[in-house]
Order: C-alpha cells, then sequence, then structure tokens
C-alpha cells in the first residue's frame, strides 16, 4: 500500500514540530507520543456480513436454504469503504422474495431443462407420421399429386427463406416471381424431364431481375443475387424429387431417396448421442460428432443395400451400399450448409409451422442436396426408367 493512502499526519502531532526535510534522516528510538502512535494504528478490515462471526458451516446451511425458498442468498461488500456514506441518507434494503418465488425459480428452472434436452418429441414423432402418411398416400396413389406436394413444400420454403432474409438482413429477394418460378421449375421437370427444369430455371432468375427493377436501385445487386440463390437453393434442387418421379418406378425411387435421408439423420443422432466425442464443425453445429457422421453411413449403406436389391428394378446390394454411402454425405453436407445459413441470419429455426421441427426449410435441409444426388445414381445404376 502507498504511503499516500495512509494520509499525511498534522503539524501538531510531530515532536517539537520537526519536519523530516528539516532534521535529515529519522533516528533510532521513538519520535513522538506513544498514545499518538495507538491511535494512528490503522484499524483491521472486518467483513461486513450479516452473519459476520458465524461459522462456515451455517452460512452454507443458510445459502442453501435460501436457495431452495427461490431468495437470493445474503451477501454485501467485503469491506466497509464498500459501504454507501451514512450520509447520503438510510442504506436501501433489498426486497424481500415474494412467497411465489420458489415456485417460479423451480418452474424457470424446469423450463430451462426442458430448453436443454431439445423438441417436443411426441409432437416430432406425430407430425413426422402426419407427414409421412401425406407423402405415401400421394406418392402411391396418384403421382400428380404429389407433385403438388413438392410445389407447396417449394412455396412454402421460399417464403421462409425471403422472409428471414428480409428481418434479419433487410435483404428483399422478391418471392412473387421465386413462387410462380419454383413452381414451373417443378412442373416442367415432371413433364419435359432436366431440359424443362434448366429453362423455367433460367426464365425465373430473368424475373428476379426484372422484378427487383420496380424498386429504388439501393441493394439491387444484394436483392437479385440473394433470389437467384433462393431459387437455385430450393425448388430448383426439389426439381430432381420430380425427376425420380417421372420415371416408371418413380414411387418407389421417391421413396428410397426419403428413406435413406431419414435413417442417415436418423443413425447419426443415434450413434452421435450415444458415443459422439469429437466434434465435426463446432463452428457451424456443435452437437454433429465424426461418431455420428460414421453412424449414418453405417446406417445407410446398409439400408442401401437393401432397398436397391429388393426395391428398385435392376438394382444390385453393392450398388446400394455406394448409394447410401452418398446420401449419408449429402445429407450431412446439406444440414451443415442449412445451419451455416440460420447461424449468419442469427436464428435458430427457419420457422415455427411445423411443431417439434421448426420450418419446412428445418426439414428440407437434409433432402434438397440429396435429390440431385440420388437421382444422378440411380440413372447411373439402373437408368432414367
Amino acid at each position: 500500500m502507498n504511503d499516500s493512502s495512509w494520509g499525511a499526519l498534522p503539524r501538531a502531532d510531530y515532536v517539537g514540530g520537526w519536519r523530516p526535510s528539516d532534521q535529515g534522516p529519522v533516528s533510532a528510538g521513538p519520535t513522538y507520543d506513544e498514545r499518538d502512535a495507538q491511535q494512528t494504528r490503522p484499524m483491521p478490515i472486518v467483513p461486513d456480513f450479516p452473519d459476520a462471526g458465524r461459522d462456515a458451516e451455517d452460512r452454507d446451511r443458510d445459502a442453501r436454504e435460501q436457495r431452495e425458498r427461490g431468495a437470493a442468498p445474503l451477501s454485501g461488500p467485503l469491506f466497509r469503504d464498500d459501504q454507501p456514506d451514512p450520509a447520503s441518507g438510510p442504506v436501501p434494503t433489498p426486497p424481500s422474495a415474494p412467497p411465489t418465488a420458489g415456485r417460479a425459480a423451480r418452474s424457470g428452472r424446469a423450463a430451462r431443462e426442458k430448453k436443454k434436452a431439445g423438441r417436443d418429441l411426441r409432437a416430432a414423432i406425430g407430425v413426422g407420421v402426419g407427414l409421412g402418411a401425406v407423402i405415401g398416400a400421394s406418392l402411391f396413389v396418384v403421382k400428380a399429386v404429389f407433385v403438388g406436394v413438392i410445389v407447396v413444400a417449394v412455396v412454402v420454403g421460399l417464403w421462409e427463406l425471403t422472409s428471414r432474409l428480409r428481418e434479419r438482413k433487410e435483404i428483399k429477394a422478391p418471392l412473387v416471381p421465386l413462387a410462380v418460378g419454383g413452381a414451373a421449375m417443378v412442373v416442367a421437370g415432371y413433364a419435359r424431364g432436366a431440359e424443362g427444369a434448366w429453362v423455367a430455371m433460367a426464365l425465373t432468375a430473368l424475373a428476379v431481375l426484372v422484378w427487383r427493377m420496380t424498386e429504388p436501385p439501393e441493394g439491387y445487386l444484394r436483392d437479385v443475387t440473394a433470389g437467384v440463390f433462393a431459387a437455385f437453393y430450393v425448388p430448383f434442387l426439389a426439381t430432381f424429387v420430380a425427376l425420380m418421379l417421372a420415371a416408371d418406378d418413380g414411387a418407389w425411387r421417391v421413396l428410397v431417396f426419403l428413406a435413406l435421408t431419414v435413417i442417415s439423420d436418423t443413425g447419426a443422432y443415434a450413434v452421435g448421442w450415444r458415443f459422439g466425442r469429437r466434434r465435426l464443425a463446432p463452428r457451424i453445429s456443435p452437437g454433429k460428432t465424426w461418431e455420428g457422421l460414421l453412424g449414418a453411413i453405417g446406417f445407410a449403406m446398409v439400408a442401401g443395400a437393401l432397398f436397391m436389391e429388393f426395391l428398385i428394378d435392376g438394382g444390385s446390394w453393392w450398388q446400394g451400399l455406394l448409394l447410401g454411402l452418398a446420401v449419408a454425405i449429402s445429407a450431412t453436407l446439406g444440414d451443415l450448409g442449412e445451419s451455416m445459413i440460420k447461424r449468419d441470419l442469427g436464428i435458430k429455426d427457419m420457422g415455427a409451422l411445423l411443431p417439434g421441427h421448426g420450418g419446412i426449410m428445418d426439414r428440407l435441409d437434409s433432402l434438397l442436396p440429396t435429390a440431385p444426388v440420388v437421382w444422378l445414381l440411380l440413372v447411373l445404376f439402373v437408368g432414367s426408367g
């Protein structure tokens, strides 16, 4: 501690009125009255706790009881210098905890624990079963109805993506030309094949450029770039599902595509939850692990071998192994890509349309990049049908 922190003694306290500057070095022996020395000796610092003087066990027991009741533990400054100045008025006392504080604290802890546990599992299962029923019924009854299901998913996904871009980044990607062009892409892909899908994609990009010209030029490049990206990311990739559906055994091809993607995600979750230790991409998705990726690959390869052997005409088990491997990798990359977008936007989910799942885009993240991979491999293995 510096000498200045002790303060200077008044002139009257010096013996004979001498000062160190006048007398030179201080000689040995007492130089001032012993009683004055006692008065200028510093006082020990005393903690100002309400329970000062009690032993540690008593204080710990009281702190536990206060936490159980939901009240804030008693605390205070460690030194008297931290106390408010008495001249400034009475020291305010903390308000007492209301009777319901304990219940509120417990309910808050329960809510936090539920949040940490993840999504509502029952709602997620219910929504998943409902979507599966709609997809199965439309897929194997009338193919055109399933094309309508793809169109609805594309339009809702575009609405979610453009809405989040506008809210979080003030990017105005035009929804109307994207929705119309996206629906046209899916229908053209089913009716006219890959050439029809490419033509519709080009026309959609042109429509985005023209539509945005009706607004001020500020941010034009940013908005049209986001619009073209959205057109490619959602409807164009979804068009490959329609291309698979157009084959003679298109319903089975689409079923294999959907089932393999779901099985890959399930294997990643099951193995990663039980054995996951090493993070795959901590900056993008901290929950994903290398062990989970291996689980996705293993599950998808086994399922792919079975599906290609028994569900696809002309397919072989070894082709299914390669198909499962490709699906596991593309589904993981698609999930990471969606997570990258959401982290850039600062959101957890793209929407809240599906209880327990988030939005439509949160379910399409693995499916969209996997669709062209499955379509291409099936064409190479068994033909376009």
